[in-house]
């Protein structure tokens, strides 16, 4: 089934060749289709920041019924990143959303 092939990338990881695209999904429905896909057989997820959905994202990996080290994910960084360290800023903002920290205001 096309939901069990992989590509194996340079390190060695291998990679779902299907992955659910969120782009257009609304961050409210996120985490209910990654739930839905994922109980379906994707193992494969992909977002990026100005999908604006990287909450509901994280959150339906955080309550589907797979392990996570069953999951492969990918996001893209905004396209107006242009420095090392925007980047990195970015990398971590998208991580924290995903995993479901909200940043303290200030």
């Amino acid at each position: 089934m096309i939901l069990d092939e992989t590509y194996v990338l340079a390190n060695g990881m291998k990679i779902p060749s299907l992955g659910l695209g969120t782009w257009m999904i609304d961050d409210a429905r996120a985490a209910e289709a990654v739930r839905d896909a994922a109980a379906i057989g994707y193992r494969h997820f992909d977002t990026a920041q100005a999908y604006a959905n990287e909450n509901g994202v994280g959150e339906g990996l955080r309550t589907c019924s797979v392990s996570r080290d069953e999951l492969f994910v990918t996001t893209k960084l905004a396209a107006e990143i242009k420095s090392h360290a925007e980047a990195v800023a970015a990398i971590d903002g998208s991580l924290m959303r995903m995993a479901g920290f909200k940043r303290a205001a200030g």
